[in-house]
Formats: C-alpha cells, sequence, structure tokens
C-alpha cells in the first residue's frame, strides 16, 4: 500500500484574494439621494401643520363657537401640532431598545408605509378625531425616518448630512406652496391626494439611488482608563456637545413652535382679502420658506454657539404674544408674514449648524447616541409647544 501524502496547509499564496470592496458611491448620488430623503421624510409633515386650520375647522353643518375677533375654531392647531410630534417622540424613545433588531431596509420601508398611510387617512378622514389618528400616523413615520437617516448621513461624507438639511428645508417650503397652491383650487380631501407620491419616490431614492457607505474612518486611538481616564473624557466630551446644540435648539425650536402651532391663528387681519385660513397658510409658507433659505446656505454660514438664535427666537415669539393680545400693535398681514420669514430664518439655521457641529464635535462611533438625544430634546421642546398653545388658544378665545 502506498504511503499516504501527508496533509499540508493550504498555500496562502493559492488562497483566493478577498472580492474588492465596493466602489465608492459618487458624491452627487450621494447629495442627491439624501436630498430626496429629507424631503420626503418631512414634507408630509409640513402638509399637516400647514393644513391645520383646515382639518380644525367645523363640518359643514356645524357651528363655530366663537365669534370673537380672533375668529376662533372649536380647537386649536396646537392639537394638531400634538397630534404630529408626541407619536414620534414615543418612537424616539424606544427605538434604541428595538432598533437593533430591525436592520435599516426595514426601517426604511415602515417609514414610507406610515407616510403613506398618513396622508390616506387624513385625506379620508370625516372628522377631526379621525384625521388626527391620520397626522400621528404620520408623526410615528417621520421619526423613525429622521434618526434613521440622521445616522446614516454621519457614515457618508459630509455632503450627505448637508443635503439632508437642504432636503428638510425644501420639504418645509414645498409642503407649504404645494399645500397652498393646492388648496386654492380643490377642497381638502383632494388637495392631498398629490403627495401620496412621496413615499414610493423615497423607497426609488434609497434602494436605487443612495449607493453603500464608505468604510468608517478609525478614530484616534484613546489612551485606556486606567492610563489617562480617557474613557471619561470621551464621554464628558459626547454629553457636553450634546448639551451645548441640543439645549439652544430645543429652546428656539420651542419658540417657533409655539408661534407657528399658538399664536399664528390668532392673527388674524379682517381687512386682508384673504379669508382666515388663506392667512394661515400664508404666514405657514413664509416662515417654510425662510427655514429653506437658511438650511441650504450651510456651507456658506457656519455658527458654533447657537444661544444667539435662541435669545432671538424667545424675543421674537414674546413679540407676536404681545401683539396677539394688544389689538393692532401689528399693522396689517404684511408685517407678520415678515416676522413668519424670519422666525424661519433663525429655526432653519439652528438646525443645520446643530446637526453639523455635533458631526465636528462628536467620534464616529458615538454619534448616533448623540443625534438621538438632540432630536429627542427637540421633539419634547416642540410637544411643550403645543401644549402652550392650546394654552394661548383657550385663553384668548374663551375671554371674549
Amino acid at each position: 500500500m502506498a504511503d499516504e501524502e501527508p496533509l499540508l496547509p493550504p498555500d496562502e499564496d493559492s488562497a483566493p484574494p478577498p472580492p474588492p470592496p465596493p466602489p465608492p458611491t459618487s458624491s452627487w448620488r450621494i447629495g442627491a439621494a439624501f436630498w430626496i430623503l429629507g424631503l420626503c421624510n418631512n414634507l408630509p409633515y409640513v402638509v399637516m401643520l400647514s393644513a391645520a386650520r383646515d382639518l380644525l375647522e367645523p363640518r359643514p353643518g356645524e357651528e363655530r363657537r366663537n365669534r370673537s375677533r380672533y375668529d376662533c375654531d372649536p380647537v386649536g392647531t396646537g392639537a394638531v401640532l400634538l397630534a404630529d410630534v408626541v407619536p414620534g417622540l414615543v418612537v424616539k424613545l424606544l427605538l434604541p431598545l428595538v432598533g437593533p433588531y430591525l436592520p435599516i431596509r426595514i426601517r426604511v420601508v415602515a417609514v414610507a408605509l406610515c407616510l403613506w398611510g398618513s396622508v390616506s387617512a387624513v385625506a379620508a378622514a370625516k372628522g377631526t378625531l379621525s384625521g388626527l389618528g391620520g397626522v400621528a400616523l404620520g408623526s410615528a413615520g417621520a421619526g423613525l425616518g429622521e434618526v434613521t437617516f440622521l445616522t446614516l448621513a454621519s457614515s457618508y461624507p459630509s455632503s450627505g448630512l448637508s443635503h439632508w438639511s437642504s432636503g428638510t428645508g425644501a420639504a418645509g417650503v414645498g409642503g407649504a406652496l404645494g399645500f397652498w397652491g393646492l388648496r386654492a383650487w380643490l377642497p381638502l380631501p383632494h388637495a392631498l391626494l398629490p403627495f401620496l407620491a412621496l413615499p414610493p419616490l423615497m423607497l426609488l431614492s434609497f434602494f436605487f439611488l443612495l449607493g453603500p457607505a464608505p468604510p468608517p474612518r478609525p478614530d484616534p486611538p484613546l489612551p485606556h482608563p486606567d492610563e489617562g481616564g480617557g474613557a471619561r473624557e470621551e464621554k464628558w466630551g459626547v454629553a457636553k456637545a450634546a448639551f451645548c446644540q441640543g439645549a439652544p435648539l430645543a429652546l428656539v425650536y420651542f419658540a417657533e413652535y409655539f408661534v407657528n402651532q399658538g399664536l399664528m391663528e390668532l392673527l388674524y387681519f379682517p381687512s386682508s382679502p384673504l379669508p382666515h385660513s388663506a392667512q394661515y397658510r400664508t404666514l405657514q409658507l413664509l416662515y417654510q420658506a425662510g427655514v429653506f433659505a437658511s438650511r441650504s446656505s450651510l456651507r456658506c454660514l457656519r455658527l458654533r454657539r447657537l444661544w444667539g438664535l435662541a435669545v432671538t427666537q424667545v424675543l421674537l415669539a414674546s413679540f407676536l404674544l404681545a401683539a396677539v393680545a394688544v389689538n393692532h400693535l401689528l399693522p396689517g398681514l404684511g408685517v407678520a408674514a415678515a416676522l413668519a420669514l424670519g422666525e424661519g430664518l433663525v429655526g432653519g439655521g439652528a438646525y443645520g449648524n446643530a446637526f453639523s457641529n455635533l458631526g465636528e464635535q462628536v467620534p464616529l462611533p458615538q454619534q448616533p447616541l448623540a443625534i438621538a438625544v438632540v432630536t429627542l430634546g427637540a421633539e419634547v421642546a416642540i410637544a411643550a409647544a403645543g401644549g402652550a398653545g392650546l394654552g394661548a388658544h383657550a385663553a384668548f378665545c374663551g375671554r371674549e
């Protein structure tokens, strides 16, 4: 019997080479994909806020309960804001628990389904409560989408985050302008139907336009905790960055959403040729135009400290509150429109700069946590503004 040849380990040189890495995604595809994702994720949210007075107006056969100088509806627009924010806040609280078990592709499909269902439900609503339920479904989808896409953008070059920011700004002005124009020609249910095209566009952008993320850049090594407390310093740096960007952003958001969904419905100018609902939509449109302009100028105007923007927004909200309380303090709709535009400029600048600063100040592995903390704080501030808006509606509409 012939001697068997000994088994030898395979020659490393003869092993098949590893598969080549996927080609890098071109910058224009990254930018276009994140711009479309930001547009589709935020546009239904904006449409619901722009349509707030239309959603809450008494149905045919119902009579408005209040005939004061504020031309109040039975329910304040703060109710729409709460329905548009609180479900998203709940999603962001639960996402750290279930997120690791949800692949990003499943998340994106869930976002698209929620947004499609939201527009469909609001368009088919027969009453205020069912309409608010549809708004709440869209809020859950938009909240999931914001955390998912912001975290995803941090894995790409900086153009991903800047184009996401610009896309969300375009969603503001596009949603407000689109609804403003459609509502001028169509009744409320039909004016919402064109927005059903957004969820399919989101899926096409994610699955076919956006390529794979580049490999992560290694962070500089930190000393062992026993050798210099590097881990503690890193955690402190993340917490400090999240507070320095999140606290002023939350204050900006509270002030501007208190104005938008608490005070704008009370700024009624009977001498204007526009009816009250059209005045409200016009103010929302100009606010969103300011947001779009400031978010799109992120590469040109960078601010590392945001407290100046926060103070400016609080002062603007205080003045408009005084204008609601004191009759004829604002001479007309034109001045209110200019203030709404300025409010949008401040709010959009705070949003874009806050997340860009996080991308620069927080190491890549800790960015998802920092982004989640800041977005959660902003959602809490917006929800508080919705409650304050309902309080303002009750206070002013109930006294006459």
